[in-house]
């Protein structure tokens, strides 16, 4: 197998793993939260940690990967995630809401170093290959939708501890990644790369292709993290089970990474800036159908289409945000890229809480919709730019 195509097949081995953790976090995290707090508003706090603890971490690990290597890097994230895993088991036995959300932080560097499996294949991928690389990769995501709300249903009630097997399951989880990642092979950066000049990182960050790139997938990790952190609680308040919810998670990342199979050729075919516009204009459908109504119904076809929409936004924009920098350029641009989508989904899966309990899931919706307008205005803004230039 080429080297190229054997990476691309680990990071989706990976990036499966990744989202069979994530999507058991995603849907318990605001429940358990819901149980251990005292304050009910403050229910989605334990997601929030786990985003914050992403962001502190995301730019410190992409300059790690530098100088250690990809497969180290990743490494040394998967094994923090254990470490997250196992405090936030120990804080369901001791019933600590606090030591719960401090767990979810620790886990959310995990989460931050795993987030460059979609760099370390476009890094290695050919001109024409990127795209597809990238898709590929985050198509590994499609299995954790399947795998972790199911074993979730399974484990939750495991042990007599609500939901402790169901975070104890994390850890098995996070050895696999470990063994998986010992097939990577991405050579560690020579010496002599740290010393080539590279732009200051404002410079870079001007740049037309970096803004929209960054507007675009931080505008849709704000939607999705809005109203998908908020469903389970919201399908709770509205009388629906916790199997309903974990099933319609798990519809959404099958939502999220299903189109990637397809979504690395459409960009080839279409352009990435048509694809993101189409994403932006599938989360506005969104927004429509979560308003129509609160039966199972509607939370299911609203979170799988949010799926969609973050997927055509966040890959087109990963593909993007590779044109912004040179190679010695890579760590720093990809680091600031994500830091600012962790923190707009900091402050989205924060929010995501407080709005349910003071103003209900029509006004959390309602309030998705700037997102959503600020990436789709970046999207043809830049895609007019370009069309100008040609003499189109």
């Amino acid at each position: 197998m080429e080297p190229a195509k054997k990476n691309v097949a680990v990071l989706a081995a990976c990036q499966a793993l990744l989202f069979t953790n994530n999507s058991t976090a995603i849907a318990l995290n605001g429940l358990a939260g819901y149980a251990l707090a005292a304050n009910k508003a403050l229910a989605t706090l334990p997601v929030t940690a786990w985003v914050i603890g992403g962001a502190l971490s995301t730019l410190p690990a992409s300059l790690l990967m530098k100088r250690i290597g990809r497969r180290s890097g990743f490494t040394v994230g998967a094994l923090t995630g254990m470490v997250g895993a196992a405090i936030c088991s120990f804080a369901l036995y001791l019933e600590s809401f606090w030591l719960f959300c401090f767990g979810t932080m620790v886990f959310g560097v995990y989460n931050a170093a795993a987030q460059y499996y979609r760099f370390a294949a476009a890094d290695v991928a050919s001109a024409d290959f990127k795209a597809k690389a990238i898709s590929l990769v985050l198509a590994g995501g499609l299995v954790g939708g399947i795998v972790g709300p199911e074993t979730s249903k399974f484990t939750v009630d495991l042990l007599q501890t609500h939901y402790l097997g169901a975070y104890l399951s994390l850890i098995g989880f996070l050895v696999l990644v470990v063994l998986a990642l010992q097939w990577l092979d991405i050579p560690v950066p020579a010496a002599a790369a740290h010393k080539e000049s590279t732009r200051p990182l404002g410079q870079i960050m001007a740049q037309p292709v970096f803004v929209v790139a960054v507007l675009a997938a931080a505008g849709a990790y704000g939607v999705m993290n809005l109203l998908m952190t908020a469903t389970p609680l919201a399908m709770g308040l509205c009388g629906h089970p916790y199997a309903a919810a974990a099933t319609v998670i798990g519809w959404h990342v099958i939502g999220m990474f299903g189109p990637s199979f397809f979504t690395g050729s459409l960009i080839k075919r279409f352009g990435v800036l048509q694809v993101m516009a189409a994403g932006a204009l599938v989360l506005y459908v969104v927004v429509a159908i979560a308003l129509s109504g609160v039966s199972v119904a509607h939370f299911w076809f609203a979170l799988l289409l949010l799926g969609v929409g973050w997927n055509f936004l966040y890959i087109g924009g990963t593909t993007l945000i590779t044109e912004a920098c040179t190679p010695p350029e890579r760590a720093k641009t990809q680091g600031a890229n994500d830091l600012i989508i962790f923190v707009v989904m900091a402050a989205s899966s924060f929010g995501s809480g407080l709005l349910l309990e003071k103003s209900g899931w029509q006004m959390l919706n309602y309030l998705a919709l700037p997102f959503v307008t600020a990436a789709a205005i970046a999207v043809l803004w830049l895609l007019a730019r370009r069309r100008v230039a040609a003499g189109v």
